[in-house]
């Protein structure tokens, strides 16, 4: 007697059996703060709990995977291929469950750390003034900044956002256009009183010219004769190079020597007399983008993340620094300097505008040829 079958699953053959005693997302939190930290102590410490506890989570994580996601030493701990892939993709898993875990519960307001990675001269000029009230605008957020010239990996250093100056090149990173900004060459009256004004690109070889000593350095300040079309590049001097944009700035400032600098850097300096433009007739006028980059797909960025980028997109103004240096001014003028950037753009860009667009003609030619350098 045939006897009725039992209804069988139709569950493909390939699907694993998910244990519902384990929990998933723990061993993943726990494995992103052992990487990050790279130490299991340190990890132990912020949970508050022993390193033998967080080393037998992370084991137990790599047995339930069959594969081996860190490689152990007396000393380090490193990623391996497996671990990295886990690492960079368990990050952006955690955001969005933390994300969709304060969607449902209605308490969408931005908490956590944003980590931020910038030049210093960038971070110093363009984000110090707005953090005071970024932090009352996102009062639960943390802000952990880091200025360095150095290029830096932003998974490696662990930051939310990079703010980058100049022409980015190919990578896996998302870019969010801030503005741009001219790049002149300026010096301090006195040094320019004590060795002469040049009118000339050949009258640089007679001067300090204030260099990088970086390898990603370009060695010349491009110059180009508007008149001729002819480029005139100069190389920068042996005598004095920093790896630093402030330190740039500031020995200008002190008549070591000229600089070439970014418009948005020098603008107060040059407003308050501190600093005088040269060559601007020999000035290419190119304009280079500042961006804030991250990583990760625009559409899954963490709340605290997309909020930040969105704030600096809306208020890091740089209208001021695409139109030229400011010259010729007045008591009125100098008052309004002490205005904010943006009411200083405003007014300022209207000012120049009658006349902006014969000098950006006259540069278009030189602009398309010339040789970029590095950003202050």
């Amino acid at each position: 007697m045939n006897r009725p079958q039992s209804p069988v699953s139709a569950s493909p053959a390939f699907a694993r059996p998910i244990n519902a005693d384990v929990n998933r997302s723990g061993e993943l939190e726990v494995f992103v703060q052992v990487a990050e930290l790279g130490s299991f102590s340190e990890a132990a410490r912020k949970r508050e709990v022993s390193p033998s506890a967080v080393s037998k989570i992370v084991a137990r994580l790599e047995a339930r995977l069959g594969v081996q996601l860190l490689q152990r030493s007396t000393r380090h701990l490193q990623l391996t291929a497996e671990g990295r892939k886990l690492f960079e993709n368990g990050k952006r898993v955690l955001a969005d469950l933390n994300e969709l875990e304060t969607s449902v519960t209605a308490r969408s307001v931005p908490s956590g750390v944003v980590r931020i990675n910038a030049s210093t001269s960038t971070g110093q000029v363009l984000l110090v003034p707005l953090l005071p009230a970024l932090m009352q605008t996102f009062p639960e957020l943390v802000f952990d900044l880091s200025f360095t010239d150095h290029v830096v990996d932003l998974i490696e250093a662990r930051a939310d956002i990079a703010i980058r100056w100049g022409r980015l090149p190919s990578s896996d990173n998302v870019a969010r256009l801030l503005g741009r900004t001219r790049q002149l060459i300026a010096g301090a009256p006195a040094y320019l009183e004590r060795m002469g004004r040049p009118r000339h690109p050949d009258d640089l070889q007679h001067h300090v010219r204030i260099g990088w000593n970086y390898p990603r350095a370009v060695p010349h300040w491009p110059l180009c004769d508007h008149r001729t079309q002819e480029r005139s590049p100069v190389g920068m001097g042996e005598t004095l190079r920093v790896n630093d944009g402030e330190a740039m700035r500031k020995l200008a400032i002190q008549g070591a020597g000229l600089a070439r600098l970014s418009l948005y850097h020098a603008w107060d300096d040059l407003q308050a007399g501190r600093l005088q433009a040269v060559l601007e007739d020999f000035n290419p006028g190119d304009l280079e983008p500042i961006h804030a980059l991250y990583v990760g797909k625009p559409g899954h960025l963490p709340l605290r993340t997309r909020v930040v980028l969105d704030y600096l997109k809306e208020h890091v103004d740089l209208r001021h620094a695409e139109v030229g240096p400011p010259r010729n001014f007045s008591g009125a003028d100098r008052l309004q300097a002490s205005r904010s950037t943006s009411e200083r753009a405003i007014t300022l860009v209207a000012r120049r505008r009658s006349s902006r667009f014969t000098r950006s003609s006259a540069r278009l030619a030189c602009d398309s040829s010339t040789v970029r350098g590095p950003a202050p």
